[in-house]
């Protein structure tokens, strides 16, 4: 192997590993479950959670199998709501019908912290992504 080889292949090697360093490294959202129980709804339950948004982060898209009511402790979200798409900043809050495909982005320069409660069919997944 040539010498001006052997650079190109350590200098490629170098740039990939730093490539995936760099991916493994991104924030990521995050959802923390505070509570759940059931509901007085017969086959409901109530899950409190605190969803935490990097800069540059967001849920994708997904539905839930039942309501989420919530509200912006800090920063700002862009809300996605079937096509529709609103800012939610601290101090506000919204309303997800059950079933509705949504998608929730940072719209912040620093992290959205966000206190989430949903009223769900038991034993489902919390959410569902969709493509």
């Amino acid at each position: 192997m040539t010498v001006t080889r052997s650079i190109a292949l350590t200098v490629a090697a170098t740039a990939l590993f730093a490539a995936v360093t760099a991916l493994a490294q991104a924030p990521a959202f995050r959802r923390t479950v505070l509570h759940q129980g059931d509901a007085s709804t017969p086959g409901r339950e109530i899950i409190m959670a605190k969803a935490e948004f990097p800069k540059g982060t967001s849920t994708g898209r997904h539905t839930h199998p039942g309501e989420e009511s919530s509200y912006v402790v800090s920063g700002a979200l862009s809300l996605e709501v079937e096509g529709v798409t609103r800012t939610i900043k601290a101090g506000q809050s919204f309303l997800i019908p059950a079933g509705k495909v949504h998608d929730a982005v940072n719209a912040d320069a620093g992290e959205t912290v966000v206190i989430v409660n949903y009223m769900v069919e038991k034993g489902k997944p919390l959410t569902t992504p969709v493509k």
